[in-house]
């Protein structure tokens, strides 16, 4: 695999057919596939793969049972399709996850005779291809599938298949990929300015080495999720809405399948990983700060609300939550309704020439937004290319033991694997997106240090650059366990 410098240089060697800004599961999905029809590809990202969106999501792939409650047959078709085939060309990142959807008397939103025809039509949907087969379930095997849920006016459930990804981790094995098919990618490299003449000139910055860099491409791909109307030349109007997630331990709240939890319309989940349970979602209008987004007190207590509403002998408290992460969905502007009713859906436009905006859409549908981009991306520049063939090609030859859902044992060989072969330039790199050691481990803290020794020896960090690593990643690790246990 090319080094960060191998990297830096072959994208200012010569103009590039493709520079895609941002390094996201868009961004990266779209560098694969350009990459794989035999176009010259970089990708920038101005942080770190996967910092955004694409880190902090609900780790799920689905057609969406709201969204088919809600009517949008199109979005649940396209994203039941999409997930099977990253099931098929990811399986170590897509695992098939049984739901366990409990109905209650006096809940309209949600009744057990409609949620029965809409299991059946989701399978449908799935080209009939699912991930395994939806049932419905009498109350008393409810009780018996998942301990401990409230019993109360409980009706019965219906039991349907999605699939549990790493997003991060799906992020990253799409950029070796990419890269494994001729793609250049770089992150610590921010997009300055970028002026059209016979090519886009764009004017990067590598913030790793303080140095500026010069890009010649013929074409350009915005896919920065929620910064997107925030770039030169986007025309991208975006309505950001937060979601935050919490991690308490397995033998807390016990969960074998996906357990749905609903408030009115609303729908948040209780899924199993590993030794831990990962509750959310919150759906709220965001108006802070990009490049840090948290959990607060009023989302970590909304959350736990529910949770113990359909748990009640749990009695899961703040001091339960490991770790907690919060990230913006990009949806396309809508300031009509709730944050909830708006569309899922993506676009794709092109306000200059051959500068394209790409906003909105699913983690799940991440592989066909980045083949419809490409489509309009070589039509408009009129650039030779091969067929699209991202949705048959497995998305590593060879899966290693350093990605998987799970995160992987703490060694240093991890470690070296995320420095050498996948661009992890800091402790937080390694310690959250390369791993999820961060979220998932309840030692994190010692753990952040062994990973820091091993670093500083692998990338010849002084002392100085130690305790600047150390100091931020102390930062990093309170805001995402204020209120939490660490033992």
């Amino acid at each position: 695999m090319m080094t960060r410098a191998q990297n830096l240089e072959y994208l200012s060697q010569e103009p590039l057919d493709v520079l895609v800004i941002g390094g996201g599961i868009v961004g990266s999905s779209i560098a694969r596939d350009a990459a794989m029809r035999g176009l010259r590809t970089g990708l920038v990202e101005k942080i770190d793969f996967a910092f955004g969106t694409s880190g902090r999501s609900s780790r799920l792939l689905h057609g969406g049972m709201r969204y088919l409650a809600q009517g949008r047959i199109g979005l649940v078709h396209e994203a039941s399709v999409e997930k099977t085939i990253l099931h098929r060309i990811a399986p170590h990142l897509a695992a098939p996850l049984p739901f366990v959807f409990p109905t209650y008397r006096g809940n309209p939103d949600w009744q057990l005779w409609k949620l029965k025809m809409g299991v059946k039509l989701y399978d449908l949907l799935c080209a009939g291809r699912n991930l395994g087969e939806s049932t419905w379930l009498s109350r008393a095997d409810t009780l018996l599938c998942v301990p401990g849920l409230r019993s109360d006016l409980l009706q019965g459930a219906v039991r349907y298949f999605d699939g549990l990804t790493n997003d991060a981790r799906l992020v990253l094995d799409t950029l070796r990929s990419a890269v494994r098919h001729g793609a250049a990618v770089a992150n610590a490299c921010r997009l300055v300015s970028a002026k059209r003449g016979s090519l886009w000139t764009c004017e990067c910055m590598n913030e790793q080495a303080r140095q500026p860099l010069t890009l010649q491409t013929r074409t350009v791909v915005n896919a920065t999720g929620p910064w997107a109307d925030g770039l030169p030349h986007s025309r991208v109007k975006l309505r950001l809405t937060k979601g935050i997630h919490l991690v308490v331990d397995q033998q807390r709240l016990p969960v074998a399948e996906t357990v749905v939890m609903t408030e009115g319309s609303r729908i948040l989940f209780a899924i199993p990983w590993g030794l831990r349970t990962v509750l959310g979602t919150t759906d709220t209008d965001y108006k802070g700060s990009l490049d840090e987004v948290t959990a607060t007190g009023d989302d970590v207590a909304y959350v736990l609300g529910i949770a113990n509403q359909f748990f009640p002998n749990a009695k899961l408290l703040s001091t339960d939550v490991l770790s907690t992460w919060a990230g913006l969905r990009p949806l396309i502007a809508d300031r009509k309704g709730k944050p909830s009713d708006i569309s899922r859906s993506h676009e794709i436009k092109s306000p200059e020439p051959n500068w394209w905006d790409v906003a909105g859409g699913k983690l799940t549908t991440c592989r066909l937004m980045a083949e419809q981009t490409v489509d309009r991306v070589i039509k408009g520049a009129d650039l030779p290319a091969q067929n699209c063939r991202t949705a048959e090609e497995l998305l590593l030859e060879a899966v290693d033991a350093f990605s998987g859902i799970a995160p992987p044992k703490v060694s240093r060989e991890a470690v070296q694997h995320y420095c050498e072969n996948e661009w992890a330039l800091h402790l937080d790199d390694v310690m959250i997106r390369r791993t999820s050691w961060h979220y998932y481990r309840a030692d994190a803290e010692d753990v952040a240090r062994q990973v820091l020794d091993w670093m500083a020896e692998l990338r010849a960090w002084d002392e100085e650059t130690k305790a600047a690593e150390w100091t931020e990643y102390q930062r990093l690790l309170s805001l995402s366990t204020q209120g939490a246990r660490r033992s």
